[in-house]
């Protein structure tokens, strides 16, 4: 017999120390960046309305304020107040919807790519395939050239010799202080977490969220391994990215989106008299 949501639920005195572990991190960037205790509060009351009135609403029945203070134990006054504020939507800012479509074409369609199946350089203009059919092919709105110079700008293509556009690493992975590091920043730890959550609650867990992990390594064998780890994952990231574009293409398209992510992660670990969390080689 397939377990409910409500009964699959786990408790939430056990959540409190695998949400302090997920929340630790962000804290450390919170304080780095100057966001304040105080103000993290706002957010969070904010974020708490929000998701009572859209994510629990009841069938054919009024949100009102006194439901939504029951399920997030804000005040009635405080509910009504930030509800006429306004709530946060959730929004892609279009210059970085289409730098990530152009990217996504190069990367992807083997017009635009070498022997290798790596992002080939492009002649500006011309016949064949250039950059301006590149970005032609994604948008009509903006001219080529001003996106080129945009780009140049931002690091995320450079001029060869030759005077071809060459894609960088920075397109893939943008630096610090660019909009687009903060988005995906914000958009991938959603979807991660997103999933988790609904393996957590639902019983079968309907997504894929594994990792394969080591403790107890020389600092010699984790750097190797995060080399290995890169090029395993870059790999599976542009044969899923491939074959997005070919359905994509002929898609009539709908409401659903689909992510698809891979991480990396090394730290040293304080020494202590305690097991480690999991044994070498455990999946999880």
């Amino acid at each position: 017999m397939t377990e409910s949501r409500d009964d699959a639920l786990p408790d939430a005195q056990k959540l409190q120390q695998p949400i302090a572990r997920l929340l630790r991190p962000l804290v450390r960037l919170f304080i780095r960046c100057g966001t304040t205790f105080p103000a993290l509060c706002d957010l969070l009351r904010e974020l708490y309305v929000n998701v009572a009135v859209h994510d629990f609403a009841l069938p054919d029945k009024e949100q009102t304020d006194s439901r939504i203070s029951l399920l997030t134990g804000i005040h009635r006054k405080e509910v009504r107040r930030l509800r006429e504020a306004g709530a946060p939507v959730r929004m892609t800012p279009a210059s970085l919807s289409r730098t990530t479509q152009i990217v996504a074409l190069w990367l992807a369609d083997r017009r635009f790519t070498d022997r290798n199946g790596a992002p080939a350089p492009l002649r500006r203009a011309g016949s064949g395939p250039t950059f301006e059919s590149l970005v032609e092919e994604v948008t009509k709105d903006l001219r080529p050239r001003a996106v080129l110079d945009e780009w140049l700008d931002r690091k995320i293509v450079v001029l060869d010799a030759k005077g071809r556009v060459v894609l960088t690493e920075a397109a893939i992975a943008p630096n610090r202080g660019d909009d687009r590091q903060l988005h995906y920043f914000g958009r991938n730890l959603h979807d991660h977490i997103a999933a988790a959550v609904e393996n957590v609650t639902s019983n079968p867990a309907p997504f894929l969220e594994r990792a394969v992990h080591y403790e107890g390594l020389s600092e010699d064998v984790a750097r190797q391994l995060e080399a290995l780890s890169r090029e395993v994952a870059m790999e599976a990231l542009l044969a899923a990215n491939r074959e997005a574009q070919t359905l994509h293409r002929g898609d009539a398209g709908g409401e659903w989106r689909w992510n698809f992510g891979v991480y990396v992660y090394r730290e040293r670990e304080p020494r202590g008299d305690g097991a480690p969390e999991n044994q070498p080689g455990e999946p999880s």
